[in-house]
């Protein structure tokens, strides 16, 4: 063997193990997201390492490897499967999130058809734009009320608490903002930690689950039931993910300087994202889509190789079998998430006014601005149809509201 040819061998094998530390990392920027969705809705947080996992080597399957993302469950679930849960049950939930699979691969189906052009035509801006406001203020109360320790059991004082809430905010807020490189990508987890440190000391936080928990635990997997209400709920949610999904796709194609619409084809990524949803809602998980943390750690570290993702995904998977890890997740206090929540939930309206914005949606137009209004009312008054059998209420109203309005209304108008 010449030495070129041991001097590339030693050189692949230490890039190998560099794959395997940054696919670490990569999971590491994506934890917070990730445990943050099942955590707020009372999905099982190794459940959701497992899912996202799984549903990472799906889409790269589905991909034929050429997109360097990592999946987990985007913000805009949180409402709708917290109030699935709370009126049908996780199983039902479950069933609804695997129909929303489906939506993503309908969408999948319509661009092999018609082209990408056929998502803006059947979501334009002012349609998606107040659905995304909707998904944010409709929570806004849920958020104010965790932060304020409703609920929570503790002889603590009400401003005790919401110091608690107020230092995880105030934490987040400062990563987001001021942060450099590396820390900057992980605002949720320091907010996490600072909130979790002081719960500790003003003695919010019960060790003995953690301490209980076994090393090593199959995750709790919940198989769904299909109840056709919670899946008509739950189908007009995936009209915000699909959007993000398209913007996300097209934001680390300019990162690494491809074209991800067109090679694998936006067929392909949306087929991925429907599979890994489905796939995770049959196991007990929230849904696996592409999101934006691990967008901006491709962006820092310019490491564009989809095997780290792919690392990043086998870690996940690894971390789901270590019983003590959802312990851990579980004992954090309710107070802490709350005052993440109220950036978090306040940030998805944001995006909603960001895309009137950037879209130059002019509601001087009266079709326009009917369909803003009635959205936005419908959605944070809470009006409700009632069908007897089926009640249609919240995000799905807003969704089939924004749609048919949109079709309907004449354009210029």
């Amino acid at each position: 063997m010449s030495s070129n040819e041991t001097t590339h061998q030693v050189a692949s094998h230490k890039h190998s193990w560099l794959d395997v530390l940054t696919g670490a990392q990569m999971l590491f920027v994506a934890f917070g997201a990730l445990v943050l969705v099942p955590l707020l809705t009372g999905l099982n947080p190794n459940v959701a390492l497992f899912t996202a996992g799984f549903g990472t080597l799906l889409f790269q399957i589905t991909t034929r490897g050429k997109v360097p993302v990592f999946l987990a469950s985007s913000f805009a679930f949180i409402a709708p499967i917290s109030y699935g849960v709370a009126q049908w049950g996780i199983p039902a939930t479950l069933g609804g999130l695997v129909a929303a699979g489906f939506v993503f691969m309908f969408f999948s189906f319509l661009v092999k058809i018609n082209g990408a052009n056929v998502i803006n035509a059947i979501l334009p801006p002012v349609v998606t734009g107040p659905i995304i406001m909707v998904i944010g203020l409709s929570l806004a109360p849920v958020a104010v009320n965790m932060a304020m320790g409703s609920g929570l059991e503790t002889h603590l004082p009400k401003y005790q608490l919401i110091i608690v809430s107020m230092a995880s905010l105030v934490t987040t807020l400062i990563v987001a903002i001021w942060a450099k490189g590396f820390l900057k990508l992980v605002p949720i987890i320091s907010g996490i930690l600072v909130g979790y440190v002081l719960s500790c000391f003003l003695g919010l936080v019960d060790f003995k689950p953690v301490y209980d928990a076994p090393w090593f635990s199959l995750p709790d997997f919940t198989f769904p039931e299909f109840k056709w209400q919670a899946i008509l709920y739950m189908i007009p949610i995936v009209i915000a993910p699909t959007i993000e999904h398209v913007g996300d796709i097209m934001a680390i194609g300019s990162v690494t300087g491809k074209d991800y619409t067109k090679e694998p084809g936006l067929q392909k990524t949306l087929l991925g994202d429907g599979l890994a949803t489905s796939a995770a809602g049959f196991l007990g998980g929230p849904p696996c889509i592409t999101y934006a943390e691990v967008i901006g750690a491709v962006t820092l570290t310019r490491n564009f190789k989809t095997r780290v993702m792919t690392w990043a995904a086998i870690w996940a998977i690894v971390m789901s079998f270590v019983g003590k890890v959802g312990a851990f997740l579980a004992s954090i206090p309710s107070v802490v998430m709350g005052g993440i929540m109220v950036l978090l939930f306040g940030s998805i309206a944001s995006v909603g006014v960001n895309i009137l914005i950037k879209h130059k949606v002019d509601l001087s137009i009266s079709r326009n601005m009917c369909i803003t209004a009635l959205v936005l009312v419908f959605g944070i008054g809470g009006m409700v149809f009632d069908f007897g059998s089926y009640v249609l209420q919240g995000i799905s109203l807003c969704g089939i509201a924004a749609i048919l309005l949109n079709l309907i209304l004449p354009q210029h108008k």
